[in-house]
């Protein structure tokens, strides 16, 4: 059970991007939101469908969600398939949570994708009012031990063997799913992430070293 807080009068939003920054932030929105026991939030804005992430970006989504359970954090809010700009819908969200502070990454080009020109904290700004927005600076030398670069996805089948699941590619009656292997690059082996629908329609991926399923799995993040 999460634990009330103290002060309702304040709230604060964290908008993180894809990156190694986005653990900093949230984290630093964290620290805030312990000073002023108040609700947190953690937002992110994509124009693709969830179900079109490539490798990367379900990578960035899954762990900033485990973050934000570790962190007992009110809510981690995606906004996929998003036809508004960054701005509207970040503007969106801070009204609905009755958001009074904005956390974002300060950089010369900020990477949410519309905002290429011009000063992105002046159009959040003008977009909402009477909210604080604190401006965390971004180490652009800051890399990811966990980054790892992927090939294109291609479509694959698991199949089971006895305890195992197994990778393939050949259209079979004993595969179990369908979905897309996206391979890393610079591996001789099947080595991997494979992405699927499971049978309740819920989207998982699970780690491929050559060929076979490691480890658990798992469901992608359960994002709203």
């Amino acid at each position: 059970m999460k634990k009330v807080k103290g002060r309702m009068d304040e709230s604060i939003l964290v908008c993180v991007y894809y990156g190694p920054n986005g653990e900093r932030l949230i984290r630093r929105g964290h620290k805030l939101a312990n000073m002023l026991d108040c609700p947190m939030y953690v937002l992110t804005v994509d124009p693709l469908p969830f179900d079109e992430f490539d490798a990367e970006k379900s990578g960035y989504i899954e762990r900033w969600k485990e973050l934000c359970d570790e962190l007992d954090v009110d809510e981690f809010i995606l906004r996929d398939n998003e036809k508004k700009s960054s701005v509207r819908a970040i503007a969106e969200v801070a009204h609905n949570h009755n958001i009074t502070q904005v956390v974002v990454g300060q950089s010369p080009q900020n990477r949410w994708e519309e905002i290429t020109k011009g000063s992105f904290v002046n159009v959040l700004l003008r977009a909402m009012t009477f909210i604080d927005i604190h401006l965390v600076a971004i180490d652009r030398t800051l890399k990811s031990v966990e980054d790892t670069s992927y090939e294109k996805g291609v479509r694959g089948f698991l199949q089971k063997n006895e305890d195992e699941y197994r990778l393939s590619f050949a259209r079979s009656k004993n595969n179990l799913y369908e979905g897309i292997f996206y391979k890393e690059i610079g591996t001789d082996f099947n080595n991997g992430i494979f992405k699927f629908v499971n049978n309740d329609g819920k989207t998982c991926q699970v780690h491929i070293t050559e060929d076979n399923v490691t480890g658990r799995m798992k469901e992608a993040p359960n994002v709203k």
